[in-house]
């Protein structure tokens, strides 16, 4: 292992700190009584408050300045101010606590806890007046610790790439990235709020399956030792939540991670987040209704607006939202009326549009691929797509009066796609025909054409209710409550290339 000088010169500190008889690694437990964001924003010197203070954090800063010194501190929370006297933290004879530890040994993000007092300097900054100092944590490794001179920033944590690959060094220094996390969490705990309010059960499903199925996309493969048989990593969750409604509940929704053997790109991670649905006895025009009031609610929760700046972009999720059939918004962006032709004809038009296509693409592929370059990313505001062709949506109900269309729906925002949702197909005769057809795709080269599951069939055959069913991109959907331009950006461990 090749160290850096200044990796060495801590190396040394850690071995003077443990001669002087100092563990800088001590097991037992350091009791936190108070947050630095608490202490600065309550603190009051004509109540004197704040007299017992513990707190504990990352050593941010330190200015010696002979027997007194200031630090910097910084927990979860944020920083403040420590005010540091030889001869408070060291009353006896001995002050190596302070001469040798504090100064000389004690580096930019060392961990510490320290107890005393709140109180305000005579520049009117809210610190802590330390009484006693113990070192929990020795770092071995610099920070990249931003500096400003002459009025240019250097030294800044901003490799997009170092970021990610080193997301616990980009969470110390770049605080705002943790408040992304925390408002992720934020969203996703007011969905489940609003599902479980509406008496909703959140469950459990595989993410080992022997078949994968619910999404059109090529699957990760793994082999389970002991059964001596194959298994994929889930490409969604879909047809276990089904089984759940056959089996009698009346609406079952999961939190599932996903796993998808494709592309990568600022909208694409191989392992993402997605909220499925199902709720029997409702269908799509329900869900269009349910999924706007839950999102208008969900975007109350994270930002207390339901506008959000994403970009140059102000979107507005107030209810309602525009509307649009597939074929009706192909028509309105393009001008061309796909809605009679068949794979030939798509063919033709997809070219006449330079829509980059492929030989093995089926109509419903070519309708998806001149959505996608022509349409989609027009779509800023939230918007429902409907009314698909069947060649598109092998899980979903043929519509109720529109010949060659499902009852199918996706809200695309900002450019992209945040949902999709069926009126769930229960009719077991008509599901396999359309795995069937899924297989003669697959037979034609289509990498990420569905495959038959038997298991599933059967499920339906026993009778599964009328059911709505919604899929929703959690990833997505953070990246545009939260104004991030890159899924990288909300997903703590982005997958990345080995170096």
């Amino acid at each position: 292992m090749q160290l850096s000088e200044q990796e060495i010169v801590r190396r040394e500190a850690l071995q003077k700190i443990i001669d002087m008889g100092i563990n800088p690694y001590p097991a037992e437990a350091f009791s936190v009584n108070y947050t630095s964001t608490e202490i600065v924003e309550n603190y009051e010197l004509s109540e004197n408050n704040f007299q017992d203070v513990h707190i504990a954090g990352r050593l941010m800063m330190k200015r010696i300045m002979g027997k007194a010194s200031f630090a910097e501190l910084q927990d979860a929370h944020g920083k403040i101010q420590l005010y540091i006297a030889r001869d408070e933290i060291c009353p006896g004879e001995d002050k190596s606590l302070y001469n040798d530890l504090f100064k000389k040994l004690l580096d930019i993000g060392d961990i510490i806890g320290v107890k005393g007092h709140a109180f305000v300097t005579k520049t009117g900054q809210t610190s802590i007046h330390v009484e006693e100092l113990k070192l929990l944590s020795k770092s071995l490794k610099p920070l990249p610790i931003v500096k400003e001179k002459d009025g240019e920033v250097y030294d800044a944590f901003t490799d997009p790439e170092l970021r990610y690959r080193q997301r616990y060094v980009d969470l110390i220094v770049n605080p705002e990235v943790r408040k992304v996390f925390e408002m992720r969490s934020k969203l996703t705990n007011a969905m489940r709020s609003f599902m479980t309010d509406s008496g909703y059960l959140e469950v459990e499903t595989p993410v080992l399956q022997p078949i994968y199925g619910g999404a059109a996309a090529r699957p990760f493969t793994t082999h389970h030792n002991t059964l001596d048989q194959k298994f994929y990593l889930r490409i969604a969750n879909e047809l276990y939540l089904k089984r759940l409604i056959v089996g009698g509940f009346d609406g079952v929704f999961e939190f599932a991670k996903d796993f998808r053997n494709e592309g990568m790109s600022r909208f694409h991670n191989p392992e993402f987040t997605m909220m499925e649905l199902y709720v029997a006895y409702k269908d799509i025009y329900w869900m269009m209704d349910y999924f706007e009031e839950m999102v208008e609610y969900v975007a109350q929760a994270v930002s207390g607006s339901t506008e959000i700046q994403v970009g140059e972009n102000l979107i507005n999720f107030k209810r309602p939202w525009k509307r649009y059939t597939m074929y009706g918004a192909i028509k309105e962006f393009t001008g061309e009326d796909v809605s009679t032709l068949d794979e030939a004809g798509m063919r033709a038009v997809a070219k006449k549009l330079h829509v980059p296509i492929e030989e093995n693409m089926g109509r419903g592929k070519l309708i998806d691929e001149i959505f996608g370059e022509k349409v989609e990313s027009l779509l800023i505001q939230p918007t429902f797509i409907t009314d698909y062709p069947i060649e598109m949506s092998p899980l979903a109900k043929k519509h109720r009066s529109e010949e060659g269309l499902v009852e199918r729906f996706e809200v695309i925002c900002n450019g992209k796609e945040l949902c999709n949702a069926f009126s769930e197909l229960n009719d077991p005769i008509d599901q396999r025909e359309r795995f069937e057809k899924q297989i003669e795709l697959g037979k034609r080269g289509d990498e990420e054409a569905m495959v038959l599951d038997e298991d599933f069939l059967n499920a339906l055959e026993y009778g599964m209710p009328p059911t709505a069913g919604i899929g929703v991109g959690i990833d997505r959907l953070a990246m545009i409550m939260l104004n991030q331009n890159s899924i990288q950006d909300v997903l703590f461990f982005p997958q990345m290339r080995n170096v």
